[in-house]
């Protein structure tokens, strides 16, 4: 299941919609506003964000706003120290590894009208959160395949921190319709700006 980037920003969010979970829980974070702006600044924001990808993680309560914010911090340390080729924080990885060890995993086979199919069972019986530890795995999953985690960028727009998994080549902001825009704008200003200070 996907949401599109249609439905998060009728839900309020500027950025999301991303292939996977945590792309979209760093983003709601913007780094280059001063101060940075949290985007889930509060638990009924939290719970909102939750809410609107829940169609995408296993079933159960929505993570408090501290474990979600913890998650948020590492995942965004070991993406930027990916892009930026350093080495990431040291807790960063502790924080997704105990994120995604929090719940353990099964696979199931359950028969359907179609035939049978693989389903993943998350044992939250001795506590852990199942949503966290879904996220935590989408990002461990790709930062652990080369070609894919190839694919990741940060918005082409110097004010914008956005990250993205880029289908294209050619795509370079986090959205069209407000980063490309933007920048789309900026560039005709100064086309013509230049051209009317040249008469």
């Amino acid at each position: 299941m996907s949401i599109s980037l249609a439905d998060v920003q009728r839900a309020g969010f500027p950025m999301g919609g991303e292939p996977l979970v945590a792309l979209d829980l760093v983003d709601t974070k913007m780094l280059v506003t001063d101060p940075p702006q949290d985007l889930i600044a509060d638990p009924a924001a939290a719970r909102a964000w939750w809410a609107l990808q829940s169609a995408r993680l296993p079933g159960g309560p929505a993570p408090d706003l501290a474990a979600t914010r913890r998650l948020r911090t590492a995942l965004r340390d070991l993406f930027d120290a990916h892009l930026e080729g350093r080495a990431p924080e040291p807790g960063s990885l502790d924080d997704v590894n105990a994120a995604v060890a929090a719940v353990p995993t099964s696979l199931r086979l359950a028969l359907g009208g179609a035939g049978y199919r693989e389903e993943t069972r998350w044992h939250t019986e001795q506590g852990g959160n199942a949503a966290l530890a879904a996220t935590a795995r989408g990002a461990i999953e790709l930062l652990a395949d080369p070609p894919r985690l190839a694919r990741l960028r940060r918005c082409a727009n110097p004010t914008c921190s956005m990250l993205f998994l880029a289908e294209t080549t050619r795509r370079q902001w986090c959205t069209p319709n407000i980063c490309g825009n933007r920048t789309r704008v900026a560039r005709h200003y100064a086309r013509t700006h230049h051209h009317q200070q040249q008469r």
